[in-house]
């Protein structure tokens, strides 16, 4: 079920967002060569702690049996690496490394989840409009997020911008419904079919979060259970709002100057 949110949930949603924006931007400033991984997500996690929140992605159960709870703030991934890298001392980001970056705050009992890509330093042209079209797929999909589209609307937005530049687009995982948990109703793929799927409507809260690969679009989970990477070793990148349904449209709730 699809839950629509009332004036009040919106409003805290709004106060998470707001929180969130701050904390990615803020990471985004500090993504160079040299630093390490581990170093972003401690000061994000201190960033979301001052600011009153709990970091939502920390003790998130294991996507495979026998993984270990999600042990950090962020999800910090690398390259080839798409979703779900696990920070860690001995990641060094180096001149030319894609980083991804996707974090979520509950905030009195509601959440925001957003992400972001950058390149550290310099990056090859390929890897620039890897980026630049996933961001963009990203505004084509929320644009797609009126009363009276369907879900469907908003994944063929997302997908006809990866088709257009050859690129491939992550089918295994998928935006979602997010606001009193961090994954609710509906699945939000990043292909589809426009004018099928639920009807949008007033007060839904989505993250939608496109994820393209320059490679073919097999991917697999590393040992530690969390870190999904392409199986081709390509590099992908990932953005991802929360959004707000209203009858003005879209409404971004983790906007922030720079996405």
């Amino acid at each position: 079920m699809i839950l629509i949110k009332s004036d009040h949930e919106i409003a805290l949603m709004r106060d998470a967002g707001k929180i969130l924006a701050e904390v990615l931007m803020g990471m985004n400033e500090r993504i160079v060569p040299g630093v390490t991984t581990q170093e972003l997500d401690d000061w994000a996690d201190s960033r979301i702690a001052a600011a009153g929140c709990v970091a939502t992605f920390r003790g998130q159960p294991g996507m495979v049996r026998g993984a270990r709870p999600f042990p950090a703030a962020t999800c910090i991934s690398i390259n080839e690496e798409i979703i779900h890298g696990i920070p860690s001392k001995q990641r060094v980001i180096k001149d030319g490394d894609i980083v991804s970056v996707d974090c979520g705050v509950t905030y009195k009992g509601y959440v925001a989840d957003s992400a972001f890509s950058r390149i550290a330093g310099n990056g090859s042209p390929d890897l620039v409009r890897l980026l630049e079209t996933t961001k963009r797929s990203l505004y084509a999909g929320i644009e797609k997020a009126r009363p009276g589209g369907r879900l469907g609307d908003i994944s063929f937005a997302v997908e006809s911008w990866a088709v257009a530049e050859g690129l491939g687009i992550v089918r295994d995982f998928c935006g979602h419904g997010v606001g009193r948990s961090l994954h609710e109703d509906p699945g939000i793929p990043n292909y589809g079919k426009p004018g099928t799927g639920p009807l949008l409507r007033q007060g839904m809260t989505l993250a939608i979060e496109p994820m393209f690969m320059l490679g073919k679009e097999k991917v697999k989970v590393l040992v530690d259970g969390w870190t999904v990477v392409t199986s081709d070793r390509s590099p992908a990148a990932h953005w991802e709002h929360t959004i707000l349904i209203t009858d003005n449209g879209p409404e971004i709730l983790t906007k922030w100057a720079q996405v």
